[in-house]
């Protein structure tokens, strides 16, 4: 099985029609249909149900065309780390960042980074920290950017300052105006809306400290507390950096003093793998900016 052949068969997988993914190849019909006929051949299963007008995936069409997804994109980024290699301090830098730092992020680390090595590109992943480290597992990214907590098994880490979660609210759940900071406790009975990221943390650290949490609400992504409290559904739990992802007009921000529920963004690579010149100057990058944060 060569590389040409899954790059036509996910051509074949992506237009659902043998006719117009050969027009996007630029080549003729007679041979893709030949190509896919062989591949099947190869590997021994049916990979697609042939329509008069179109095509359709079998089970095991559906995980070839996710896998070869995952080949290629592997073989783009041996290419680019290759070729970055030749060029030195000039290429394409590969890193996943979870949104709740990506502001952050690209506001500070990147943007410090880019002033020093103006040459270098950068082609940036966004999504949850399991998906930002499954695709550091598959190779997709060298770096990724994700927050505590997460598994260390096999990673190299580099943390930045710690910060507290807050809790967002609008003022007809305020209940203490004059307060900037609260406990935990004072969050007992009240409707809290989370991100799902942090509902263990949260829930065994209220439990900790002798209540079970009233969770109203759970989510996927940071931007839906945000947008949940402040249209007064109840009071958002987020990390502090979050803040910067939404529109915040009418939400009250409350620290929570509690130590255990203090949370890191950290740079993560796989350990015993090769790591390109460029992801190893940003991770030297970031672990000094880190360092001139704890030291203000």
């Amino acid at each position: 099985m060569e590389l040409r052949h899954l790059k036509y068969f996910l051509a074949i997988a992506d237009a659902g029609q043998i006719t117009a993914a050969a027009k996007k190849l630029q080549i003729a019909q007679p041979p893709l249909s030949q190509q896919l006929m062989q591949l099947e051949e190869e590997l021994g299963v049916k990979l697609v149900h042939r329509g008069s007008r179109s095509i359709r995936l079998t089970e095991a069409g559906i995980i070839l065309r996710n896998r070869a997804k995952q080949i290629l994109e592997l073989t783009d980024a041996t290419t680019r780390e290759m070729n970055d290699f030749a060029m030195g301090m000039k290429g394409t830098l590969t890193i996943g960042t979870v949104s709740s730092s990506g502001a952050t992020l690209m506001k500070d680390r990147l943007s410090e980074f880019h002033k020093t090595y103006a040459g270098v590109k950068f082609e940036i992943h966004e999504g949850n920290t399991f998906r930002i480290l499954d695709l550091l597992n598959k190779g997709i990214i060298e770096v990724g950017i994700v927050r505590t907590p997460f598994n260390t098994t096999d990673l190299g880490c580099r943390y930045a300052e710690s910060e507290p979660m807050v809790a967002v609210m609008t003022e007809e759940h305020d209940w203490s105006p004059e307060q900037k900071t609260i406990s935990l406790a004072e969050l007992k009975n009240r409707p809290l809306i989370i991100y799902r990221r942090f509902e263990q943390l949260i829930h065994n650290t209220c439990m900790k400290h002798g209540f079970e949490p009233n969770i109203f609400c759970k989510n996927d992504d940071a931007r839906t507390t945000l947008h949940w409290a402040n249209e007064g559904l109840g009071i958002g739990m987020i990390s502090r950096s979050a803040l910067s992802l939404g529109s915040n007009n009418h939400l009250i921000v409350k620290e929570i003093s509690c130590e255990e529920l203090h949370t890191r963004v950290a740079a993560v690579w796989l350990k015993d793998k090769y790591m390109s010149s460029l992801a190893s100057r940003f991770i030297e990058s970031f672990s000094e900016a880190s360092r001139a944060a704890d030291l203000q």
